[in-house]
C-alpha cells in the first residue's frame, strides 16, 4: 500500500540581492520551519547557515544563464511538487525578489495544477539593493520621475521603436542580466541619440563585500569598457541619476575580481535522485 500524506505547502520567497541581512523576517521565519529548501545560486550562504534548520534538506537548483551547468526549470517544478505532495513545507528561495525576472509563473502554474497551497514572500530586488548601496536614488527629484526594469539577453527581441523610446526617455533605465549584451545596449541607445549627459553604471556583486561600481558617460563606454567582462551578477543603471553616485556613495569599491556567489562547478549533489546530478560549490 502507498502511504498517503497530507499535502504540504510551498513558500516562494525572495532572499534579497546578496547582503544576508536584507532577507525579510517572514522569509527567515519560514526557513527555520522548512523541511526542504530549494535554493538559487544567487543566495548568500550565510542565509542558509543562519536560518535553515539543521534537519532541513537543502537542494541547490542554481542557474547560470548560458554559462556552465544549470538546473532545468522543469526539474525545479517537479521537486517542489514532489516534496509538497509528501506533506513537507518547501521553501523555494530565490535571489532578489521572487517576481522580478524570475520563473515564478512556471512555478505557480505547476503548483496550481496539482492543487498545492503556496505563499509568495517578496524580497529586495537587485535594482533597489544595488542603487541603495551605490548611493544612486533611482527617482531622485529633478533627475528622473520614474524607473524602468529591463533585461536584454542575446535572445531577447526589442523593437527599433522601443529602443528609440528608451533613448529619449528621462526615466532611469535598469538592466538586469544584461552585462554580456551591454555593448549592444549602448550601441542601440547611442544610435537613437540618447542625451550626451546620460551616465552608465555597472554594479558588480551589489550589496556584497565584493561590490564594485564602474561609472562612465554612455558615449565613452567603448573607450572605457570595450571588451571588458563584468563579474556576475552585474546590474546596469543608465540615466542622469548615476551622476549622484560620486557625491553620495557610502561604500568604496572592493577592487577585487573574486566571486561572492561561487559559479556552479564539478562538485556534484545528488538531490536524492541518483539519476539527476546537479553541481554546486559549497
Amino acid at each position: 500500500m502507498k502511504t498517503r500524506f497530507a499535502t504540504g505547502k510551498v513558500i516562494l520567497a525572495g532572499a534579497g540581492p546578496g547582503d544576508p541581512d536584507l532577507i525579510t523576517m517572514k522569509a527567515a521565519a519560514y526557513l527555520q520551519k522548512a523541511n526542504v529548501v530549494l535554493v538559487d545560486r544567487l543566495v548568500s550562504k550565510e542565509i542558509l547557515t543562519n536560518y535553515v534548520s539543521p534537519d532541513a534538506e537543502i537542494i541547490h537548483v542554481g542557474k547560470q544563464c548560458r554559462r556552465g551547468i544549470s538546473t532545468p526549470q522543469q526539474t525545479i517544478n517537479e521537486l517542489m511538487v514532489e516534496h509538497a505532495l509528501m506533506g513537507k513545507l518547501v521553501v523555494r528561495l530565490k535571489g532578489g525578489d521572487v517576481s522580478i525576472f524570475s520563473n515564478i509563473l512556471d512555478e505557480l502554474e505547476a503548483l496550481a495544477a496539482d492543487g498545492i497551497p503556496y505563499e509568495i514572500i517578496p524580497g529586495v530586488t537587485a535594482a533597489l539593493g544595488a542603487a541603495a548601496f551605490a548611493g544612486i536614488p533611482l527617482t531622485a527629484r529633478g533627475y528622473a520621475t520614474s524607473v524602468r526594469f529591463l533585461t536584454y539577453y542575446k535572445s531577447d527581441i526589442v523593437t527599433d521603436e522601443y529602443w528609440k523610446e528608451l533613448a529619449n526617455t528621462n526615466d532611469t533605465l535598469v538592466f538586469y542580466m544584461s552585462s554580456e549584451t551591454l555593448a549592444n545596449v549602448v550601441a542601440k541607445l547611442i544610435s537613437n541619440h540618447i542625451d550626451q549627459d546620460k551616465l552608465l553604471a555597472v554594479i558588480e556583486q551589489a550589496t556584497t563585500p565584493l561590490q564594485n561600481v564602474h561609472v562612465t558617460n554612455i558615449y565613452d563606454f567603448q573607450n572605457n569598457f570595450e571588451g571588458r567582462s563584468f563579474i556576475s551578477p552585474s546590474l546596469i543603471i543608465i540615466g542622469k541619476v548615476v551622476s549622484l553616485h560620486q557625491n553620495f556613495k557610502w561604500l568604496e569599491n572592493n577592487h577585487t575580481e573574486q566571486y561572492y556567489f561561487k559559479p556552479i562547478s564539478r562538485e556534484a549533489i545528488h538531490l536524492n535522485h541518483p539519476e539527476n546530478i546537479y553541481e554546486y560549490v559549497s
